[in-house]
C-alpha cells in the first residue's frame, strides 16, 4: 500500500496557442517508496477512425518558465531534467507516455528518480508525439503543445 506522507507539489497545465483546449493538472506527493505522479488531463487532440487513443510524450523540463519564441513558444522550458547526465530514457524527468480516452488522460505512477524539492520551479511539458524511449537526447516526442510550471502544493 502506499501512503502520502507530507511534501506535494503540483502543475497546472496549459495548451499552447494550437492547443488552447488542454488544460489540467499534475500532482506529485511524497511517499516511503517514491513520488506519486498523478495526471488529469483534458482537451487533448483525439485520434480519428476505429484505431482510437493517441500517445503523447510527457517530461518534466529543466526550464523554470513557460515561454518561448514564435518558433517554440515553450522553448525556455529548456530539455528534459536530467541533473545526473543519465541516457535517454533514464533522465530523472523522463515519465511514461500519457494515452488519450476521448480527449482525456490519467495516469499515476511512482517513481524514485527525484524528491519534491528538485522538481519545485521546474515545467512539465506535453508533446504532441509519443517518446520512442530510444532517440537521444530526448526521444523524438516532438512539439511541445502544453506545459505547467510545478510549484509547492
Amino acid at each position: 500500500m502506499i501512503s502520502v506522507m507530507g511534501k506535494s507539489a503540483k502543475a497546472e497545465i496549459k495548451g499552447g496557442r494550437e492547443y488552447r483546449k488542454i488544460k489540467g493538472m499534475v500532482s506529485f506527493k511524497e511517499t516511503k517508496k517514491g513520488i506519486l505522479v498523478t495526471t488529469k488531463i483534458e482537451g487533448l487532440p483525439t485520434a480519428k477512425g476505429n484505431c482510437r487513443g493517441r500517445f503523447f510524450g510527457f517530461h518534466i523540463h529543466a526550464g523554470e518558465s513557460s515561454t518561448g519564441n514564435e518558433i517554440d513558444e515553450f522553448a525556455n522550458a529548456l530539455s528534459h531534467y536530467n541533473p545526473d547526465n543519465c541516457k535517454h530514457p533514464l533522465h530523472a524527468g523522463d515519465l511514461p507516455p500519457l494515452l488519450e480516452n476521448n480527449g482525456y488522460a490519467y495516469m499515476s505512477v511512482l517513481v524514485n528518480k527525484f524528491n519534491i524539492e528538485d522538481i519545485l520551479g521546474k515545467v512539465v511539458i506535453i508533446h504532441d508525439m509519443p517518446d520512442d524511449f530510444t532517440t537521444q537526447p530526448s526521444g523524438n516526442s516532438g512539439t511541445k503543445i502544453a506545459c505547467g510550471k510545478i510549484v509547492k502544493a
